[in-house]
């Protein structure tokens, strides 16, 4: 009988899971080690698994506010915008002197359209870092949002300024410009834009338009097939429209699109294989 229950005994040790005793120190790397592993499957596009791991994350590390931001980072990339806020502000607490918390909450809530509230958190993000001129640019256009020209080409300039090829800026700059009335402002700063970078669609397409609203259709229409073999996309009203294009604009790039020679762009464009377009 001894032997028989000795031997049951070990038996029954040999079930019992491996348990190991971890320090806050090690849960903590683990759970930043999990944060880097959910930033490698959104890569992957897998949004889920990613989001997952973040989560996991957060309750490993609770006091890292790395966790949280990348948390929060997530969310805003899967538009689970409130869930994202939530995490950031949750960031911010535990690294206030954390400038890219500030300005990663200043896109949440330009995703929110509280243009407001995202220039006041850029803006506290500013104070604490003032050379970085993807602030600067979301800055600029949560100014132009509210119809604040002047305070959005301010900020664009202070973009450019900090990086001189930042060719968006430079090309916000001539949307703000057209909407007030200033073609041939709008144009020049359209051009600065293709001069850094010839193959990009939109300011080619923004060109095209104002040109062809200028009389010169020939021009026009050539560019603006250009601009649409480069991304079909731009095409598109509401793609335009989330793009930030003014109303005047939209209105004149709208006769554009409906124009023979246009339509049948677009038609050829809608045939073309989507990888083709960026």
């Amino acid at each position: 009988m001894g032997l028989w229950s000795g031997g049951q005994a070990v038996q029954a040790q040999a079930l019992l899971p491996y348990n190991p005793q971890l320090n806050s120190e090690q849960l903590e790397q683990a759970g930043l080690e999990m944060a880097e592993e959910a930033i490698q499957l959104m890569r992957f596009e897998r949004p889920d698994a990613a989001l997952s791991r973040a989560e996991l994350s957060t309750q490993l590390a609770p006091e890292r506010f790395q966790t949280w931001f990348i948390l929060g980072s997530l969310y805003l990339q899967s538009e689970k915008v409130d869930q994202g806020i939530e995490a950031l502000k949750k960031a911010q607490t535990l690294a206030p002197e954390e400038a890219v918390i500030r300005f990663t909450l200043g896109s949440a809530y330009f995703e929110k359209e509280d243009y407001q509230t995202a220039i006041n958190e850029i803006n506290e993000g500013l104070k604490l870092k003032s050379d970085v001129p993807t602030a600067y640019f979301d800055l600029g256009n949560s100014h132009l949002k509210l119809g604040q020209y002047g305070e959005a080409i301010n900020a664009y300039k202070k973009a450019v300024t900090i990086e001189k090829n930042f060719w968006p800026a430079i090309n916000n700059i001539g949307l703000v410009k057209y909407e007030q009335g200033d073609l041939t402002g709008a144009l020049t700063e359209w051009q600065a834009a293709l001069k850094i970078d010839p193959e990009q669609a939109e300011p080619k397409l923004a060109q095209a338009v104002a040109i062809y609203t200028q009389g010169k259709k020939a021009e026009g229409l050539k560019l603006g097939e250009a601009a649409l073999m480069i991304d079909g996309r731009y095409g598109d009203l509401e793609f335009l429209r989330k793009n930030l294009w003014g109303e005047k604009l939209l209105a004149n790039t709208k006769n554009f699109l409906e124009t023979p020679e246009m339509n049948a762009v677009l038609t050829r464009v809608q045939t073309q294989p989507t990888e083709e377009q960026p």
